[in-house]
Order: C-alpha cells, then sequence, then structure tokens
C-alpha cells in the first residue's frame, strides 16, 4: 500500500533549497526600545514616532473609531478620508486622489481598473507595479532599466497605452527620466502612471514628488500613485490623477472596492504628516543630503553604490549569502540596514540597502562608517571588482 503524499513535502523541500541558497528570510519582532540605529526602515524624515503624528491618529481614532468599518463604497468612507485626499492632490499639485489601505493596493488598483491595451513597464520597477501589469491581463513589454528609445519603440503602433514606472527605484535609488518618457508618452497618447513612494516627501521642492518637480504635476495624462507608510511615517497608499482616473477606480478598482478602508488612525496620522511638510519644507532638501553623505561615505570604502536621488543607498554585496554577512556585521556595531537578496534583486546583485532620514546625527554616521569599514574588512573582493557598479 503507498504511503499517502504529504501536500507539505514540496514546501519543506523548496524551504530546504532556500537555506541552501541563502534565501531564507526570518521575522525579527521590534521592542519599543530596541537600540540598533535604523538604517533600514522608510522612514526617511523620521516622522513615525513623532509627537505631532501621534497624536493626529490619537485624535482620528478618538472621533471615529479603531476602524473604518467597511469597505470605501459602504461604510468606509468618512470625512476625514475625504479631506486626506484632498489635501494630498493639492500637496502633489494633482486635481483629486483616492486614498487605499496600502500603497501596493494603490498600485494593483491602478494598474489594473485603467486597462490600456498596452503596458510598457520598467525593468528595475517595484513588484507591486510588476503585479499590477499581471493582474491586469493586458499585454506587458519589460524595458531596460530608463531605456527611453525601448520605450518609444514598445510604443509604436499602439493606440491605447500606460507606461508605468517608479520615480526613485526602491534599491538603487536612482531616478526616473520622467520628462523624456512623458515627451514619449505624449507623443503616442498614452498615459503615464509615477509610483512616488520613495519620491514623495524627499524629492522636490518641500518634498512635493519627482513628477512635481519635473513640472509634470497636474498633467492630464499623468497619473501618480504615493504611499503614506514612508516619509509621512503613517499606512496606506493613494493614487492621484485626473477626475475621469479617480472616477475610473472607484467604479472598477477591485482592490479598492472590495477592501476595507484606511483606518481612521493612519489617515489621522498621514494628515498630521501633510501638516509637519508643509511646515518645515527643509525636511525633504536634509533627507537628501544626508543620502549624499552616506553615499560618499560607501565610495570612501571602495564599495559600490549610486548616486541617490532621494534616501536610498544601496551597498552592493554580490552574493546572497555574503549579504546576509554584512547585515549581521553592521548589526554587531548597532546598526541595522536592509538586506536584499533574490528576488528582490536579480541573482549576483544581492546589496545592503541603507536608507537616509533627515534627523540622522553626525555621530551615527559614524557609526555606519564603522560598520561599513568592517564590512569591507571582511567582504571586500566583490566590492572591491564592482566598485563602479551601478545597476542591478
Amino acid at each position: 500500500m503507498m504511503r499517502p503524499v504529504d501536500p507539505l513535502d514540496r514546501l519543506a523541500a523548496s524551504a530546504r533549497e532556500r537555506i541552501d541558497a541563502g534565501l531564507r528570510r526570518t521575522l525579527r519582532p521590534r521592542t519599543p526600545d530596541h537600540r540598533l540605529l535604523d538604517m533600514a526602515s522608510n522612514d526617511y524624515l523620521g516622522l513615525s514616532r513623532d509627537p505631532r503624528l501621534i497624536e493626529g491618529a490619537v485624535e482620528a481614532v478618538r472621533t471615529w473609531g479603531a476602524g473604518a468599518t467597511g469597505s470605501r463604497l459602504v461604510t468606509g468612507t468618512t470625512e476625514l478620508h475625504a479631506a486626506l485626499e484632498q489635501r494630498l492632490a493639492c500637496f502633489t499639485g494633482m486635481p483629486s486622489g483616492l486614498v487605499f489601505s496600502s500603497g501596493y493596493l494603490a498600485n494593483l488598483g491602478a494598474l489594473t481598473a485603467l486597462r490600456p491595451g498596452l503596458i510598457v513597464s520598467d525593468q528595475g520597477n517595484h513588484a507591486s507595479l510588476i503585479d499590477g501589469c499581471r493582474l491586469s491581463r493586458c499585454p506587458v513589454v519589460v524595458t531596460p532599466h530608463g531605456d527611453i528609445a525601448a520605450v518609444d519603440a514598445a510604443l509604436a503602433g499602439a493606440t491605447d497605452a500606460l507606461v508605468v514606472t517608479d520615480a526613485v527605484f526602491s534599491v538603487d535609488g536612482d531616478l526616473a527620466p520622467l520628462r523624456e518618457l512623458h515627451d514619449v508618452v505624449r507623443r503616442h497618447g498614452g498615459l503615464l502612471v509615477i509610483d512616488e513612494a520613495h519620491a514623495l516627501g524627499v524629492v522636490g521642492p518641500g518634498g512635493r514628488g519627482a513628477a512635481y518637480a519635473a513640472g509634470l504635476a497636474g498633467e492630464p495624462d499623468v497619473v501618480l500613485t504615493v504611499t503614506l507608510s514612508k516619509s509621512l511615517g503613517s499606512q496606506g497608499g493613494a493614487v492621484l490623477g485626473a477626475p475621469q482616473v479617480i472616477e475610473t477606480l472607484i467604479d472598477t478598482a477591485r482592490s479598492f472596492v472590495f477592501d476595507t478602508g484606511l483606518a481612521p488612525a493612519s489617515a489621522g496620522a498621514a494628515a498630521t504628516a501633510l501638516d509637519v511638510l508643509v511646515a518645515e519644507p527643509e525636511l525633504a532638501g536634509r533627507a537628501r543630503e544626508r543620502a549624499r553623505q552616506l553615499a560618499e561615505t560607501v565610495r570612501a570604502l571602495g564599495l559600490g553604490t549610486t548616486s541617490p536621488a532621494a534616501a536610498v543607498v544601496p551597498v552592493v554585496i554580490g552574493e546572497a549569502g555574503d549579504a546576509v554577512r554584512a547585515a549581521e556585521i553592521c548589526a554587531g556595531h548597532g546598526v541595522r540596514v536592509g538586506c536584499f537578496r533574490p528576488p528582490s534583486v536579480p541573482p549576483g546583485r544581492a546589496c545592503l540597502r541603507l536608507t537616509a532620514r533627515s534627523n540622522l546625527r553626525e555621530a551615527e554616521l559614524t557609526m555606519v562608517t564603522r560598520a561599513l569599514t568592517d564590512v569591507r574588512d571582511e567582504i571586500g573582493p566583490y566590492a572591491a571588482r564592482n566598485a563602479g557598479a551601478t545597476r542591478r
């Protein structure tokens, strides 16, 4: 008699393969009083623990309760949500907006609801954009990173197309050529969707975003997606664009229609963060300056990095196991860094990801320098060969 097949055997075998390849992930819960210097989070302006945001969240809970109570089309839209949408649109220079419960869902909603005849997607785009392309069931052409000519060629003959790109790419921290992309898209009569996740709050005057800085804010053929969980120190996402775009999403975006609305606490905190940015526009420039200093440190040590456009500073390591070891070395110095391995990056391009913050102090930069010096000394051969690398 044959032994019944264990349905979990395949999963266990896959787990062993990931362990052997250095790709096993582990959850490490933070404590409220953890002592590691945070160089890994997306809290670029250091607002997540700002007393003003905390009070904004608490006041929203007192007023509206702990949850939104339902989907946005039923009971999940409050005056707080509507006000946040208006303020996000005003801040970024866009006509109107729609808040989702995460930036990931905002990207899925935009790409699946707009449903063009063709989507052209940059090779370096975030996983949420890639998944949105797949779920749209539209033909998709993936173009080499930042290659305007390839985008132009992909759009040739297309009558209903959408080009999608990160504004600031989440691993390498470089800026998309937005003006040039828009010129191409407009010439072909398409839409340009820009994910401002890593740009909002850091890029442009007062942190109003990369599209604003490029002079594209308010253009009818430009759609922005944003997240509230990075520079704004909260949770949630939004799509910003022409009223026709927002109406289409309200009617047809499944990640909006069938999802519970954003929790009031998150909406209240995000709205307060916008107040802070308006009152303290220098925060954006301060974060960019800290990123520039970090990149100079990495280069001075002979390690590979990019020229950061916002707050993301990668440190090229190479193999996944070496990247894990490099992160451990940093933790030994009291510094927590991101460790990016496949599938987040291609094989052979594992890296540490440092994220600058506007409130990063000189003494903390010194801690990072000491940690990276030990990384170079222990895992330096690869970095020395790839010190000039700027792409994944």
